[in-house]
């Protein structure tokens, strides 16, 4: 069987080569993913669209460099997460944190299994939980937030995100753990049950 990674690379060889409809199903292939990952940096959904297009121009025009070296999706990955960050840098704003689509959140196993809870009370939690989490995760250094993101939002591997962010894999696993660490203590006081009392 034909792995997605052959598949692609297939499909960037016909690019390189001088057809055009190859790089459209690439580009049909991962448009959501990439949409996704620019929504952690850039709120406004017309400007995700902007800048996704922007990123996949950037890509067209790089891919006669491209070598191969790593997987397609993430060298498109690394593009996407710098048009993003220079995007962001153009407009002089730093990324948003609590106005999150909730969706994402379910990748979190604590907020998605309080779904099952469905109360006045666990709603109001798991809104407060959320917020928080986005929040925290919005006050990252840029390094953690990528990596945090790519892990829990994306599901990237963590060879995956290392070849993304050009760092060994241990700087990865060193900065989700500081990340999750981070998360964890900035939502300890909505877990701990002598603070609910109050």
């Amino acid at each position: 069987m034909t792995s997605a990674r052959e598949t692609d690379q297939r499909l960037v060889e016909r690019v390189q080569k001088g057809d055009k409809r190859a790089f459209d199903l690439l580009v049909k292939k991962y448009q959501h993913k990439i949409i996704a990952l620019i929504g952690r940096y850039v709120n406004d959904p017309h400007e995700q669209q902007d800048v996704a297009q922007e990123a996949f121009i950037k890509a067209y025009r790089a891919l006669g460099n491209f070598r191969a070296e790593s997987a397609f999706y993430t060298w498109m990955y690394r593009i996407a997460i710098n048009t993003a960050k220079n995007h962001l840098v153009s407009r002089s704003r730093r990324p948003p944190g609590t106005d999150v689509d909730v969706e994402d959140a379910e990748n979190f196993s604590l907020v998605a299994s309080m779904r099952d809870n469905d109360s006045p009370e666990s709603n109001l939690m798991r809104d407060e939980l959320e917020e928080r989490i986005f929040a925290t995760i919005d006050l990252l250094p840029d390094d953690l937030k990528t990596a945090i993101s790519l892990r829990e939002f994306e599901g990237l591997s963590y060879d995956e995100i290392a070849e993304v962010m050009q760092c060994p894999v241990g700087t990865v696993r060193s900065r989700i753990f500081r990340a999750r660490e981070a998360i964890d203590k900035a939502i300890a006081p909505l877990l701990d049950p002598n603070s609910v009392a109050k």
